[in-house]
């Protein structure tokens, strides 16, 4: 791994409470794909790069022009007509040497959206564009992994997190996206600072799913004011009538404008599994009725690392191939660092498998506590 956990760079966030030794060995283990290097990005992308996050995939398709510059701090006036992810990595390098970072210029559409997220432990949506988000909502419910996203124009922000396998989606906020496309930075302007505190914000939110302190904003939306420095939430949640979503919302069509925000509500209807740490795993593995092994990540990961004995069923596989488990069985899942693994172990919880456990912290907490020869990535 290519950057040092145990660095002193990051000993100021490693004696905060719940981050600790373990919290920093996660983040440097994590992926995240950040869209957008634009506002929102360059507050998003230099604090997940500065904190340690190991990988940063960077998607953007746009260039950098002399109007981006007043809030757009990842480019500079030598920059103008780059490709913004060019930019952004080169700036990346110089501040966290040692990250990966890997720049996608490309838009994020349904075409690509599986594939660029195919790993990842976390999306972050930062292109402020109402269509994007709704794609990235969609595939980030296929992959299990959460969406933090954020907006800003004029002197506003809003930054919430969306994760279906806890039960909440963008949709459950805005059902269909409005006719009317909202405000734009282009047409009716941006205080930089709003792109500084939002962006700020949704990088706080992906340090705490990634680390496991703190609550994640899951149900609520923040919204700031830059003309009064307040800020304010508002609470929401999947309807009671609405259907199920087992493969992450369907593509938004152009409608009319979002139906009521729907607050109070119980969220989720996910069956909880259990957890089991990797020391007390490998005494079950010892012993004489060991449990069943399942690895959820993509073909790709597997043939970095593996735990021996582990079966393999990618989590976008699992529904259709559940049947090849024993479902009275003892099943310990895994993943990378425990987040995609969670949500199979929900699943399988919720489809009659009554001793199903997922491996906190994943592969990555089994190399780091049991098996040092088990690479990490």
């Amino acid at each position: 791994m290519a950057i040092d956990p145990a660095s002193p760079r990051f000993a100021r966030q490693r004696v905060l409470p719940g981050v600790g030794a373990d919290g920093q060995h996660r983040l440097a283990a994590a992926h995240v794909v950040v869209l957008g290097a634009g506002g929102l990005g360059s507050a998003v992308i230099p604090a997940l790069a500065a904190a340690g996050v190991g990988r940063l995939t960077i998607v953007d398709d746009d260039r950098v022009e002399p109007t981006n510059l007043h809030r757009q701090t990842l480019h500079r006036d030598p920059d103008v007509g780059r490709a913004k992810v060019e930019s952004a990595a080169e700036t990346v390098a110089g501040l966290a040497p040692g990250i990966e970072v890997v720049p996608v210029a490309t838009r994020f559409d349904e075409g690509g959206a599986d594939r660029l997220l195919a790993g990842a432990d976390l999306v972050v949506d930062g292109t402020d564009d109402l269509l994007t988000r709704y794609v990235a909502d969609a595939a980030a419910a296929r992959a299990g992994i959460p969406l933090v996203w954020g907006s800003a124009a004029r002197f506003s922000g809003q930054v919430g997190v969306c994760w279906e396998a806890r039960g909440v989606s963008y949709r459950d906020l805005f059902p269909e996206p409005p006719a009317d496309a909202g405000l734009s930075c282009e047409i009716d302007g941006i205080l930089p600072t709003v792109c500084t505190v939002t962006g700020g914000m949704m990088a706080g939110e992906a340090l705490k799913l990634l680390t496991g302190v703190g609550e994640p904003m899951l149900g609520r939306v923040a919204v700031y004011d830059a003309l009064t420095g307040r800020t304010r939430e508002i609470a929401y949640a999947r309807a009671a009538d609405a259907p199920p979503r087992p493969n992450g919302p369907e593509r938004p069509t152009a409608g009319g404008p979002p139906r009521e925000v729907r607050a109070g509500r119980t969220a989720g209807t996910s069956t909880p599994a259990g957890e089991v740490g990797a020391d007390a795993l490998a005494e079950e593995l010892a012993s004489a009725t060991p449990p069943i092994l399942l690895d959820v990540r993509e073909p790709w990961e597997a043939e970095i690392a593996t735990i021996p004995g582990a079966s393999l069923i990618p989590l976008g596989e699992l529904d259709d191939r559940a049947g090849e488990l024993d479902r009275a069985a003892s099943v310990v899942v895994f993943c990378h660092l425990g987040v995609r693994s969670r949500l199979a172990a929900e699943r399988l919880a919720s489809a009659g498998f009554g001793r199903v456990r997922n491996l906190t912290g994943g592969i990555d907490a089994w190399s780091l506590a049991v098996d040092p020869d088990v690479t990490r990535y």
